[in-house]
């Protein structure tokens, strides 16, 4: 199956991986006439993400919610939308264990919504962003891949899981045309700053106190953001109807691993004192029911559309860090 929808629209396109994924498609898809960016614009939001494509005559930005049906019915029928890629999510785990309900209604109800306008709509193709964490967590062996049970943690990840349940039930019932991805943790420029990595280098760079995590063991897949978006359009353009596609790179660390690691990087970087910057390092009481391990058997995607990361780790850290020790650096100070 080959699809080539010349007019999308994209939820949560202000966000870190929406907007990344914004831009990719306005600079590399020369067939997609039109991008339609509805995003509420909460505080993980970010327009500057898009700020070099803004003027491009291809992008619509929408203000709105996706819990409004009227809203995005309209602008699918205004911009005669063929593909609905879904990025819009309440995504941080520390923020679901305060406030479950409001997972709820933005990442099920919000889901919903959505789905019910693909219904009426039926020649729209929907594409669902999830994450690995709908899985649960691993021990020390082995990895998630499409087929394993779903046994989520926390409130985001049932909020998750959720979700990707009704995008089965709207396909199996109604017959629509969806599909599912399931990423490991991201990174990578326009990152908000409540992330792993972005507080890690904010960190160093005002020289406060490195939070982390009972002991550091927890064990993470990384992801650069841009890796990310190519394999959604990958299964956007190739993903076979009502299949599930899990998308990782293999790249394994424990979080203190990853810590230190970041830390010498930056270190040679910006010329600074590793040991100095090591010292910043502050333990913290563990997160209640906090996953051990995330691992992502990404080969599904790789076999049957050809997709394969083109990062290595440091490289993306790199440019990471190019990016929050700058821009992000100047608005936090402002």
């Amino acid at each position: 199956m080959q699809r080539q929808p010349k007019s999308l629209l994209v939820t949560g396109g202000a966000g870190f991986i929406g907007s990344a994924f914004i831009r990719y498609v306005l600079q590399h898809v020369s067939y997609c006439a039109k991008v339609v960016n509805v995003d509420l614009l909460t505080y993980a939001a970010d327009l500057q993400n898009l700020k070099e494509v803004e003027s491009d005559p291809r992008y619509v930005f929408a203000q709105g919610n996706i819990c409004d049906e009227s809203l995005v019915e309209a602008l699918c029928k205004e911009h005669q939308v063929e593909a609905i890629v879904h990025f819009a999510a309440e995504s941080h785990v520390d923020r679901s264990i305060e406030d479950p309900a409001g997972f709820y209604q933005t990442n099920v109800g919000g889901t919903i919504h959505l789905l019910n306008v693909v219904r009426r709509n039926p020649g729209i193709h929907f594409h669902h962003i999830s994450t690995d964490e709908v899985y649960g967590s691993l021990g020390s062996v082995g990895c998630f891949c499409e087929s394993s049970p779903y046994r989520p943690n926390s409130p985001y990840a049932a909020s998750k899981a959720a979700s990707d349940h009704f995008v089965r039930s709207y396909a199996n019932t109604y017959q629509i045309s969806t599909t599912i991805s399931h990423c490991s943790n991201n990174y990578g420029p326009g990152q908000h700053r409540e992330k792993f990595i972005p507080t890690i280098l904010l960190s160093c760079l005002h020289k406060r106190p490195i939070p982390i995590y009972g002991k550091g063991i927890n064990v993470r897949d990384w992801i650069y953001v841009e890796d990310h978006v190519e394999a959604v359009l990958q299964i956007l353009e190739k993903g076979k109807k009502g299949e599930v596609y899990d998308i990782g790179e293999g790249v394994e660390m424990s979080n203190i691993d990853l810590l230190h690691l970041i830390i010498e990087e930056y270190a040679k970087a910006f010329q600074e004192d590793a040991a100095t910057l090591r010292s910043l390092i502050t333990y913290v009481p563990d997160r209640p029911g906090h996953d051990y391990r995330y691992a992502i058997d990404g080969s599904k995607i790789g076999r049957e559309l050809g997709w394969s990361a083109r990062f290595d780790f440091v490289e993306g850290l790199a440019k990471t860090m190019q990016w929050m020790c700058g821009s992000l650096a100047e608005k936090v100070r402002g």
